[in-house]
């Protein structure tokens, strides 16, 4: 009986969506997710009352609890008869043959695998042959983060599926940022997604495990389905409070829908591929050639946050013309005692002083931000040890007049190896909101301003002995 209401709550929020993008015709509706949780509440309830499909696109998508339960939500839509399609990269899967393959043992689940040369159905023999004869190919990754709900409505930003991106973590989290969009640009982002999964590079289970698709028996799906409902149903894996939340997310969702902004947004994303390149490591793609036309609007300041900030090429000159221009440029990103990726912050150390000599202006986000209590909604339960954040936002603000959030990392791999999405919204308020959102995470209490950072950042041997000693290699290109 819960679950038809909710089914009432959703069939009646879309029914104001499509009538309100009615009454704006070429527009489309924008919600910016700040906050993990509620990012995560939104998911779990679109996915709980999608009618009839779901698509789904990760670069990564975990075996922890959050990519667990997820999975399982997954599976419910698909046994109430919803259409579910699922894209994630092949780099950093940890799933089980198994377990992948007994997911897509029900009829309306199929997975497909990005790039398939690192993890699923290769072995190490394999791994390495790829990485020697089409280094290149091998690091062309699918970034994509973007799922789409009943082709009405979609998130896209930069969150993956695991613990960390919607605060659930008790040690280490990430601040990141997601936007969700319903109207007029759906089509696209829909299209985009299609692309990807009738691309070459989207390669089906069928033609990785076939081998073991051959050897799996009814009976081992059936345990695993089994088992990841009874995981779904411990209140110890799935809280009954998140499980109420995500209910009352029907009234909220409302709510939300009422609060989102009709404007103007353009959604840009690459091919599969990224690029025609086969040999380099360069390239370019359109993402990366839209945000350059974007960023070259720019008349008084440009705000970018991003969590790794490695000038790629012509980046340097780029930058230098805007600020001669008279353009202020101000970017916040990870500090060493924040950041997750230490051979992308030994590219960004080898750097900072000559973008600082430009005149822009570095913020390095604290691993112990004094925000944490207004993004982590539930931050009284984690007791008094505060988790660690390193940022992971994506977004750029023009002007105060144009908002960028998406996937697209300031570094060469974005610009030139990963595909890439984003959404570009040309709407002052909007725009506001994320400006106000980057410099809340530049004030003091939450960064270092670069330059005097140094000596305030309590960092172990360790970590400086690391980060050392990646800087000695010249890793640029794959950053």
């Amino acid at each position: 009986m819960l679950l038809l209401q909710t089914w009432y709550l959703q069939a009646g929020t879309m029914d104001s969506l499509a009538e309100s993008g009615r009454e704006h015709p070429g527009k489309s509706a924008v919600y910016i997710l700040e906050k993990g949780e509620e990012s995560l509440l939104t998911r779990a309830w679109l996915t709980q009352t999608a009618a009839n499909t779901i698509d789904v696109q990760y670069f990564i998508w975990s075996t922890d609890n959050i990519g667990t339960l997820a999975s399982e939500s997954l599976l419910n839509a698909a046994e109430r008869g919803v259409r579910v399609r699922v894209i994630v990269d092949d780099l950093l899967i940890d799933a089980e043959p198994e377990t992948l393959l007994s997911l897509e043992a029900h009829p309306n689940i199929q997975i497909k695998i990005y790039n398939p040369v690192h993890s699923v159905g290769r072995g190490f023999l394999s791994r390495l042959w790829h990485l020697i004869t089409d280094f290149r190919g091998s690091n062309q990754r699918m970034h994509d983060k973007v799922v789409i709900y009943d082709q009405t409505l979609a998130i896209t930003g930069g969150r993956n599926m695991a613990d960390e991106y919607y605060d659930y973590d008790h040690a280490y989290n990430f601040r990141d940022r997601d936007v969700m969009v319903a109207g007029s640009v759906l089509p696209e982002i829909q299209r985009s997604f299609d692309a990807f999964w009738h691309s070459p590079l989207s390669v089906s289970l069928d033609s990785l495990l076939a081998e073991e698709k051959q050897r799996l028996t009814g009976d081992q799906v059936l345990r695993y389905t089994d088992w990841l409902h009874r995981y779904a149903q411990n209140p110890e894996n799935f809280a009954p409070e998140v499980r109420d939340a995500i209910t009352d997310m029907g009234t909220r969702f409302d709510q939300i829908v009422s609060m989102m902004q009709w404007t103007e947004v353009e959604y840009i994303s690459d091919i599969p591929g990224k690029n025609s390149s086969s040999d380099g490591l360069d390239g370019g793609g359109r993402t990366t050639t839209s945000l350059i036309n974007l960023l070259s609007e720019a008349k008084h300041q440009i705000l970018i946050e991003s969590p790794y900030l490695i000038m790629p090429s012509g980046g340097f000159d780029f930058f230098a013309e805007l600020v001669a221009a008279g353009v202020e440029i101000a970017i916040v990103t990870n500090s060493l005692a924040s950041t997750d990726n230490l051979q992308a912050y030994s590219g960004y150390r080898k750097q900072k002083q000559r973008l600082l000599d430009l005149g822009i202006k570095i913020f390095e986000f604290k691993p112990k931000p004094g925000i944490y209590r207004h993004l982590i909604d539930r931050h009284e339960e984690l007791g008094k040890e505060i988790p660690i954040f390193a940022l992971h936002a994506k977004s750029l603000v023009i002007d105060d007049q144009v908002a960028y959030v998406g996937t697209f990392n300031f570094d060469p791999r974005s610009a030139n190896l990963n595909t890439e999405v984003g959404l570009v919204i040309r709407d002052g308020k909007i725009a506001q909101q994320v400006a106000n959102a980057i410099r809340r995470d530049m004030a003091p209490e939450n960064s270092w301003e670069a330059g005097a950072s140094n000596q305030h950042q309590d960092v172990n041997f360790g970590k400086k002995l690391k980060v050392n000693l990646w800087g000695l290699l010249p890793l640029e290109p794959i950053l």
